[in-house]
Order: C-alpha cells, then structure tokens, then sequence
C-alpha cells in the first residue's frame, strides 16, 4: 500500500511539473521573479522531449509501482485522468518533437511579452 501511495504521489508531481513547464510563463508576467523556478523546469522539460531522453521520475514510479504489485493501480482515478496525460497511448518521437518545440516556442512567446512589459515600465519611470 505503500509503494502505490508513493507511486501515485509520483505521477502527481509529475503532472505539477509538466503544468509548470508549460505554463509557468503566465505566472512570471504577474510575479518576474517566479522566473528563476519557470526558466530551469522550462528548459529540463524541453531537453527531455527534444532529446528523447526519460525523466527519472519515470522509472522511479514504475519501480514503486512493480513493488505494490500491478493489480494495485487498476481503475484508479490518476490511472484514467492523469497517466494517460503524462504517458499517452502511442507517443512516437515526432510528437516528442513537436511537444518540446512547443515548450520553447510558447516560453519565447510569455518571455517576449514579460520583457516588452518590463521595458514598458523601465520607461514609464
């Protein structure tokens, strides 16, 4: 019971952290400084998928997840709504691609808008 409790919190800071790869951009045009944390996860999220690399999450919850045994997770509610987010069904390296180009290009896009916002306001003073 453990284990599965402990893979579950796994796949949950899993999925926090893909949020705030993707979108902690939006929180740094209200608080800039919240860059400092967005910056480093945005850039790890980005190599990961451009690299197809696996993050260590990944095999730290399937570890946990083989010692509570399979028959454990079955139907459970992260299994149906989140897992399948995080590991979709037929996730080929195209598409691992496309999702951290779309990081960046996304980030490029929040950044360049944080930036104009701040210049604005240098300006303004």
């Amino acid at each position: 019971m453990l284990y599965l409790f402990l893979a579950t919190l796994i796949v949950c800071t899993h999925a926090c952290f893909i949020v705030l790869v993707v979108a902690g951009g939006l929180v740094v045009l209200r608080r800039p400084w919240f860059a400092w944390v967005h910056v480093p996860a945005a850039v790890w999220g980005a190599w990961i998928e451009l690299s197809g690399g696996i993050c260590p999450l990944t095999p730290l919850e399937n570890t946990l997840r083989a010692r509570a045994g399979a028959e454990g997770y079955a139907g459970a509610f992260l299994d149906h709504y989140v897992v399948s987010i995080i590991y979709p069904a037929g996730l080929t390296r195209e598409m691992q691609l496309a999702l951290g180009a779309a990081v960046i290009i996304l980030n490029i896009v929040v950044y360049a808008i944080a930036l104009k916002r701040r210049a604005s306001r240098t300006r303004d003073r």
